[in-house]
């Protein structure tokens, strides 16, 4: 590909990691932290911004909201040649006490319709094993406020997620009750089409959002505190795609010889 359809910019533009968000103001608090950082593509609102962080190129990328523009960026950008996608969004709660927390999705419970148009329902949206762990080391590393579990992608924001109505209020609160019953921490609208997209075109995919509605009270980060959520949630995405490759099977080898060793001392 010479130039990505929508994107509007060529392999040589990109990174070969990059960083997913949909509200594009995401992609400015991105492209503030990352060194020479250059706007390489701009069309329709999906702004691209290629710079580095401690050397190493990273892509932030706008896709606006839901999973069928969320996967058409992603398709691009794979054959544009990026290798590593990490979401880095929003999401909905749904643990009493988890408002402010960056949630890491485990997985995803693929309630979207996108994802389906390239793999059967019954093929699980997991996430890179390897990029999930170089995400809980830079959380750990910051002593951060998070939480790890499913999330599910669903459609329909003012239908399934937030009720819009006084007539739909009792339906999609049960819809979130089912899901939170079913181990369900949050919930959003593109981390389940990307994990299961990406798995499908070769890109190692994980999802860290920043919960900032809580789905029972209806209450929202604002403010100050908002501001302070997208800041940490920037620096460990960052801070997360930083890490060498391979992050995941390098330590369980070094447990595995450190175990080998301490049993040697044993005995």
């Amino acid at each position: 590909m010479t130039e990505a359809w929508y994107l509007a910019c060529g392999p040589k533009d990109v990174a070969d990691r990059a960083v997913l968000v949909g509200d594009p103001g995401r992609v400015k608090l991105f492209a503030a932290q990352l060194d020479d950082p250059r706007i390489v593509g701009d069309n329709r609102g999906l702004q691209v911004v290629t710079g580095t962080t401690n050397g190493i190129p990273v892509t932030a990328c706008a896709f606006g909201m839901g999973a069928a523009v969320a996967v058409i960026v992603l398709e691009e950008l794979a054959q544009l040649g990026v290798r590593t996608v990490l979401r880095a969004g929003t999401a909905m709660t749904l643990a009493a006490d988890g408002l402010g927390d960056l949630v890491v999705a485990s997985a995803g419970v693929r309630e979207e319709a996108a994802s389906a148009t390239y793999l059967p329902a019954s093929f699980p949206a997991t996430s890179d094993l390897d990029l999930l762990f170089d995400l809980l080391v830079a959380l750990e590393q910051r002593d951060e406020r998070y939480r790890v579990g499913l999330v599910a992608s669903l459609d329909g924001f003012y239908t399934e997620m937030f009720a819009a109505r006084p007539e739909r209020e009792q339906e999609v609160s049960a819809r979130l009750e089912g899901l939170s019953a079913a181990g369900v921490v949050a919930v959003d609208m593109e981390t389940s089409a990307l994990l299961t997209v990406a798995s499908r075109l070769g890109v190692r995919a994980a999802s860290l959002c920043l919960a900032s509605v809580d789905a029972k009270s209806r209450a929202r980060l604002e403010g100050d505190e908002r501001d302070e959520g997208e800041r940490r949630l920037v620096e460990v995405a960052l801070a997360a795609l930083r890490r060498p490759e391979e992050g995941f099977k390098r330590a369980l080898r070094a447990a595995a010889r450190t175990d080998v060793t301490t049993a040697d001392r044993e005995v």
